[in-house]
């Protein structure tokens, strides 16, 4: 059996094994792949099971590769398969729904306490000497933030939702959400409300919800007039939640303080991204999800999927 990983550098870069697979069958791994099709078609050539992360399988790919019994998606989101085309072929397609939920949620909150403290900003201060300088004992270039007593809105409450609300809540906050689906577990944590109280009401805003035609540009500018002055923006979520020229207009008007992302509407990104020259707003390279513990658990999880399809048992279809 043969078995091929398209684009495994992310999910592994050498810090992990993949030998779990190499006795399952005869393992083939890219670090990248890419988008051209006729590649991404040879690659997989006489391939049972394929595993991706980000390179795309279409259904012209699915219809030329004849003897593909298996995909799975080495992350959540499976946008980048044709699983309709998969079904119709009778291909099996998997997801790993849940290994970063900790790695996330403590990273929004370390956005979140940078925007509040710049503490990278005063390290850098101290070393390049401006305290040696300093008339007084201390000194800060920024408004520092304390959190306690502030209210924090969450939009999307699931696992990771739930996750940083909990930490939230630890820090004193008062915590709202807004779900499509709510459920019993989260009122534990937070006050559900509507999106209008989310906006109006909330110090901190956090994204925590999936892309679709209804969360899309949620983030815009009629969204962002609702918000308090001074609102704080996170997003760890995905990029197109935001409409970026808007947010980058919100932020050099004071309408939001600061803003966090870890994600951006374009990956990697564009040259020509508005909050590139946005001050007071912090862009990270999509790596909330990638502790090295977060993506042992990932690993663990696709090859669980594999064993468990190879065993007439297949688990996190999709």
């Amino acid at each position: 059996m043969k078995i091929v990983i398209l684009d495994g550098y992310t999910e592994n870069p050498g810090d992990l094994s993949w030998s779990e697979l190499e006795c399952i069958g005869e393992l083939e791994i890219y670090d990248r792949t890419g988008n051209d099709n006729e590649v991404i078609i040879q690659r997989m050539k006489d391939a049972e099971i394929v595993l991706t992360n980000k390179t795309p399988i279409s259904n012209y790919v699915i219809e030329h590769s004849e003897k593909l019994k298996y995909i799975g998606v080495l992350a959540t989101g499976y946008n980048v398969i044709d699983v309709e085309a998969a079904h119709q072929k009778g291909i099996v397609v998997t997801n790993v729904p849940t290994y970063g939920t900790d790695a996330v949620a403590q990273y929004t909150i370390g956005l979140l306490l940078e925007i509040c403290h710049h503490i990278g900003h005063h390290n850098a201060a101290v070393k390049s000497g401006k305290w040696q300088q300093c008339k007084d004992w201390c000194f800060w270039d920024y408004p520092l933030i304390e959190l306690a007593g502030k209210t924090a809105g969450i939009i999307g409450f699931g696992r990771i939702g739930q996750a940083v609300g909990k930490r939230m809540k630890a820090l004193g906050m008062k915590v709202y959400a807004h779900d499509a689906h709510p459920n019993l577990q989260g009122k534990d944590i937070a006050e559900y409300v509507d999106l209008d109280t989310i906006f109006k009401c909330s110090d901190v805003i956090s994204l925590h919800c999936p892309l679709t035609k209804e969360t899309e540009n949620l983030i815009r500018e009629s969204t962002l007039k609702k918000m308090k002055q001074g609102v704080i923006l996170l997003n760890t979520s995905r990029g197109a939640l935001i409409d970026e020229q808007a947010l980058s207009h919100a932020i050099e008007s004071g309408k939001v303080y600061a803003a966090a992302v870890d994600v951006v509407s374009t990956e990697p990104i564009l040259a020509n991204n508005p909050l590139l020259q946005t001050e007071n707003c912090i862009i990270t390279p999509h790596i909330a999800w990638a502790a090295k513990e977060s993506r042992k658990r990932l690993m663990d999880i696709a090859i669980n999927n594999v064993q468990s399809f190879l065993n007439g048992e297949p688990i996190n279809m999709v």
